[in-house]
């Protein structure tokens, strides 16, 4: 039974979840992603996001076993990954209430069952859901805060339509190596260099090609930002830098082989989508929904789809 396979199950092998955020299959990767949550939220005074990471990713876990998915997936991690992203954002952006702590619960089982549609779905392509599983979940929820007193939308932005852009003013080097970290470390909502260092670290435990792009998408990212005029808050907290090292590590160091022209392929795959973001933050603006890792979801796909032949003929072949 899954669930007796589950009992038997090592804790450490959960921690492949948290790895499996950044595609690395690593228990001692998903361990120091776990710490540097935790140090990134009690420096930010957020404790509620770290533990929230927890129950994410312990509730999306067991709750692969109980519906009795494939256990190859749930001994890779894959039932985690979406699980511990809810649990990072739903206390970033609603008020926390033990009803926000229900719908956290509900929100982590959820991925993991919408997971495995959304690869039925997209298998004759052969590609994956990546994290889209978090985000269309996740955006159910925070919207749903708006509706719910009980776990008010309270850390979300006010809707707007007209907004005014307030580039960011002269700093120091020093600021801007803390923008290109805090890059990395917002793939998991955390607003801290010291993080985003403890995550490039985690990455090079399992693969330094992973990490080398983890850091080469953030400053491309943080590059990008600075030379359109981003937002000013936006790039010092890092927020044009986490869908493209998402982008970076899938295309460059996971799923294609690691040529001259691939490299150049993925490097156009993040700067694309940095734009595919920056559209996204406007479309979503007027309901005051961050976009979370959707533009890395999107721009991953429209990357790797042209290289690969649907499953299925067509009615012309």
């Amino acid at each position: 039974m899954s669930i007796a396979r589950f009992a038997k199950t090592s804790p450490w092998t959960m921690l492949r979840g948290a790895g499996q955020v950044m595609f690395q299959n690593n228990v001692w990767t998903g361990l120091l992603f776990i710490i540097g949550i935790f140090i990134g939220a009690y420096i930010e005074n957020m404790p509620e996001v770290a533990w929230g990471a927890l129950v994410g990713l312990v509730v999306s876990t067991v709750a692969g076993y109980i519906f009795g998915l494939p256990e190859s997936d749930g001994d890779q991690g894959l039932w985690g990954f979406n699980g511990i992203l809810v649990g990072c954002a739903l206390p970033t952006f609603l008020a926390n209430t033990v009803w926000m702590w229900l719908a956290l619960i509900i929100c982590a089982a959820m991925t993991t069952w919408v997971r495995t549609g959304m690869n039925n779905l997209l298998a004759p392509w052969r590609v994956s859901s990546f994290t889209f599983p978090f985000v269309f979940c996740t955006w159910c929820f925070l919207l749903a805060g708006r509706e719910f007193a009980g776990m008010a939308a309270a850390h979300m932005s006010a809707p707007v339509i007209d907004y005014t852009i307030a580039p960011l003013d002269c700093h120091s080097v020093w600021d801007f190596i803390q923008y290109w970290l805090k890059g990395v470390a917002q793939v998991f909502l955390i607003d801290s260099w010291i993080t985003g260092v403890i995550f490039l670290v985690a990455l090079a435990v399992s693969s330094w090609r992973a990490a080398i792009w983890a850091g080469v998408s953030s400053l491309i990212a943080l590059v990008m930002a600075l030379l359109w005029q981003a937002q000013g808050s936006s790039v010092i907290g890092g927020l044009y830098g986490f869908s493209a090292v998402l982008t970076g590590i899938a295309l460059g160091a996971t799923f294609w082989k690691p040529t001259w022209r691939n490299s150049l392929l993925a490097a156009f795959g993040v700067v694309a989508t940095v734009f595919i973001q920056a559209a996204m933050n406007a479309l979503l603006a007027p309901i005051g929904l961050a976009s979370l890792t959707a533009p890395f979801c999107i721009g991953t796909w429209l990357f790797m789809l042209p290289r690969l032949k649907p499953s299925v003929t067509s009615g012309n072949e």
